[in-house]
């Protein structure tokens, strides 16, 4: 199944469930969001998004006090900040390292998941492999992932 054919069935399940999802990202730099509101109809489960590629927007606008910004911390802040902005039953986070270097000392491919829903927020390390643009793509792909795992 592609990244389009999960990005709609986590719209059915949402749908079906009569709920929402946002998102916050940061190394996929809006290609998340892309992916949310690339099915139609998703206007009735997906709210929107922050790309927050900035370490300013992620703390003026999430809310993040995490120490590092390529971290699990960092993740679930930005989950549980997009959640609350936006109203959202579920949001979706992204941060990590795209490459072409290292980041906080983390190396090209980790990346970080936050889902945060009506239970709390889970966070999923990641270490991804490939060239920048496939980095983006599969951290893309397992937080549409990770988040229809959440929903069961």
């Amino acid at each position: 199944m592609d990244t389009h054919d999960l990005a709609a069935a986590l719209h059915r399940g949402l749908l079906a469930r009569g709920e929402t999802v946002a998102c916050a990202e940061s190394l996929t730099g809006g290609g998340l969001a892309d992916l949310l509101s690339g099915t139609p109809g998703a206007s009735a489960t997906f709210l929107g998004g922050v790309v927050s590629y900035a370490t300013e927007v992620k703390r003026d606008l999430l809310g993040v006090t995490a120490a590092q910004v390529v971290s699990a911390d960092c993740a679930a802040q930005m989950a549980t900040g997009v959640r609350k902005l936006l109203g959202a039953d579920w949001a979706v986070s992204t941060t990590g390292v795209a490459g072409p270097e290292k980041q906080d000392d983390r190396p090209v491919g980790t990346v970080y998941v936050g889902v945060a829903g009506p239970l709390g927020v889970q966070v999923h390390r990641l270490a991804l492999t490939g060239d920048r643009t496939a980095i983006r793509a599969q951290a893309c792909a397992a937080a549409i992932g990770e988040l229809r795992a959440e929903l069961g």
